[in-house]
């Protein structure tokens, strides 16, 4: 059972995770300071000749592997990936596509990682699901970024080469506060290791995994600080039992599970970092991880442009092609547009991650964001564009002599994206809170409520100097100047857009903080219009800095690809004009309110004339296997209220 413990308590915990430190320049945390850093991200890190004519070999690799030996229908027909399949990823290489080489994986680059997952998940997207939760969360990333060589030079080789991995977190009782913890490691009374104790929910790869990384409650003790911890375990060891395989609307090839763990050994060595780093090791593995999911949005949304394309050109009605109507147009549009930018989202973080000089962990939480909403957006207007066909089975399309594109499927896979390694609610205060922290940082003690009057009015003092110098900067800027930017262009205009609205954003925070104090926190939709913005901005400027780098690489597409990141910000800059209207000229208050009503039961006239098919079973049932989520990385709200910054990851 998850432990009981105070909101109070639960914040502390997850912000003693939160990596505080910007060692590194960050172009997000400057955009949301109204600082627009373009040469943080633009030029654009060249990319290294090696890594791409490895990369390139393995994309060939994979892409004929692919072609040759998956059938997504026989996927979808039986729920699960087939043995040969997984075993020919194996035999490519393809479990071992971020471990160096050194350590027996192919080394490749951010960038050909995400390419990689992204041409995975045009073919099934739980073929993508089963390599990312495998390497950017599974075994292999904690293990990089925290494990002993001596950890590395064990573990490293076995998942590289044909062990799969799983991450272990998620309890039934326990969603986004991690501070209720429930599985605990009891250090063995000859201290050689720890006894694991608890159930995990949710562990993508889970039901076939060989090796994991488990995510336990150590209890203080004199010879122990205690605390969130994380182990590399080996699945086979005596006490681990997989209850329950789960299923769920979309992804259904993988292999998610319920897993109970009673009495497992687990030696000391295998202890990642120290006691009580479990949570940090968590978080700063998806400050890259979380570049897998946008990437395999990326795959998505290409591939939902070809059928799109392919199938407004062949579609007559009325006398023309659908796509000539207008209404559908639009749609085509839309898709093709958001696509350029999405890729441009994920490039500009990839060649970030790859570079290492910036610190990314903004860009990626916005990537992660963005391209999960982005595009489900994209596939809900495929499905509207293909009609009755986007509705039905690939399977009936195909036994009715139709090509079995697989749309409805497409459109169930991708819903997930918006709900795992983060929900977007989530996603938005985790943002948020590294968006305000500049300004928790000098007036943190008046914003948070928290302190004497003394000390109020110490920190108001210094909190004055601050903005007396901070606020006047965002009065004006390049972006109001004509001729700035003129380098790019037709796109100088949008990067001037971009400038200007930053500093817009930097003092509408501003004034969202001084208007609500201590109480921000509590406003969500706000925060969340406050993300958005910054993530409107991120994608606008990552769509110019693409284009023109490739123009600089790829001369023949610099035009088209120009045209392209012009459409794509026409579109999100009338985005953004509508958030800034919607943050002060909202229903929140009266939403909430509504809200509560519904849930005192005002309201429940309104659900009379229905049938109950939910069975009278309470819906967070049994701490044993049931609550609402996910199904790979789980993050959702805490109810509290509050800025939750350890987005909970499995």
């Amino acid at each position: 059972m998850a432990s009981n413990v105070s909101e109070r308590e639960a914040r502390e915990v997850a912000e003693a995770a939160r990596e505080t430190d910007w060692k590194l320049p960050s172009f997000g945390k400057e955009l949301f300071l109204g600082n627009f850093r373009l040469d943080l991200i633009h030029p654009q890190p060249e990319l290294d000749p090696q890594a791409v004519e490895k990369g390139e070999r393995f994309l060939k690799t994979l892409t004929d592997f692919l072609a040759q030996n998956v059938d997504p229908l026989q996927i979808e027909r039986d729920a699960k990936i087939p043995d040969s399949v997984v075993q020919g990823l194996k035999d490519i290489g393809a479990l071992g596509m971020k471990v160096p080489e050194q350590y027996g994986g192919l080394g490749l680059s951010q960038v050909y990682y995400n390419k990689a997952l992204a041409i995975t998940g045009s073919s099934h997207s739980a073929i993508s699901t089963l390599l990312s939760a495998h390497q950017s969360i599974g075994v292999a990333e904690p293990l990089l970024l925290f494990g002993s060589e001596e950890q590395k030079q064990k573990w490293l080789p076995q998942v590289a080469k044909d062990k799969i991995s799983a991450f272990l977190l998620t309890e039934p009782d326990v969603g986004s506060d991690p501070a209720r913890l429930g599985s605990t490691a009891t250090l063995t009374e000859d201290g050689s290791g720890y006894l694991l104790n608890g159930l995990k929910l949710w562990a993508t790869n889970g039901a076939i995994a060989d090796i994991v990384v488990v995510m336990a409650q150590v209890p203080k003790s004199e010879s122990s600080r205690g605390g969130i911890s994380a182990f590399v375990l080996d699945y086979h060891s005596e006490g681990v039992e997989v209850l329950h395989r789960n299923q769920f609307m979309g992804l259904r090839g993988i292999e998610n599970s319920v897993t109970q763990l009673t009495n497992v050994f687990v030696p000391k060595e295998n202890l990642i970092g120290k006691e009580g780093m479990g949570l940090k090791i968590a978080l700063s593995t998806l400050n890259t991880g979380r570049l897998a999911l946008p990437a395999i949005c990326v795959g998505g949304a290409k591939w939902a442009t070809r059928v799109a394309r392919e199938w407004s050109n062949e579609r007559v009605q009325w006398g023309k092609p659908v796509g000539k109507h207008d209404a559908v147009a639009q749609k085509i549009a839309f898709i093709a547009a958001t696509t350029f930018g999405l890729e441009a989202v994920v490039d500009v973080s990839g060649r970030l991650a790859d570079n290492k000089r910036n610190d990314i962990r903004i860009e990626a939480a916005i990537a992660k964001l963005y391209g999960s909403e982005m595009a489900w957006k994209i596939m809900d207007e495929l499905l509207q564009v293909r009609g009755g066909r986007g509705f039905e089975t690939a399977e009936s399309l195909k036994a009715r002599g139709e090509k079995p594109v697989p749309v409805e499927q497409a459109l169930r896979d991708m819903r997930i994206n918006r709900v795992f390694e983060g929900s977007t609610e989530i996603m938005h205060l985790l943002i948020a809170r590294e968006a305000v922290d500049k300004h928790l940082e000098v007036a943190g003690e008046i914003l948070e409520g928290d302190g004497d009057l003394k000390e109020k009015a110490k920190v108001a003092l210094q909190a004055g100097k601050f903005y007396s110098t901070w606020l006047p900067q965002l009065a004006i800027g390049k972006g109001q100047r004509p001729g700035s930017f003129d380098e790019f262009g037709p796109l100088a205009k949008h990067l001037r857009f971009v400038e200007r609205n930053s500093r817009k954003l930097a003092r509408s925070t501003f004034y969202a903080m001084t208007r609500y104090q201590a109480g921000l926190e509590q406003k969500q939709a706000v925060l969340g219009r406050i993300v958005d913005i910054g993530a409107e901005l991120f994608a606008i400027a990552s769509a110019v800095a693409y284009a023109d780098t490739i123009k600089r690489e790829n001369p023949a597409r610099g035009e088209s690809a120009y045209e392209l990141a012009d459409l794509f910000v026409k579109q999100a800059r009338r985005r953004v004009d509508a958030l800034f209207t919607a943050l002060w000229q909202n229903d929140d208050d009266a939403g909430y309110k509504g809200a509560q009503k519904v849930l005192a039961g005002e309201f429940t006239w309104l659900e009379e004339g229905i049938l109950e098919q939910s069975g009278d079973a309470p819906q967070v049932a049994s701490p044993e296997i049931n609550d609402n989520g996910d199904g790979r990385a789980h993050a959702e709200g805490n109810g509290n209220g509050n800025v939750p910054v350890a987005a909970k990851v499995q």
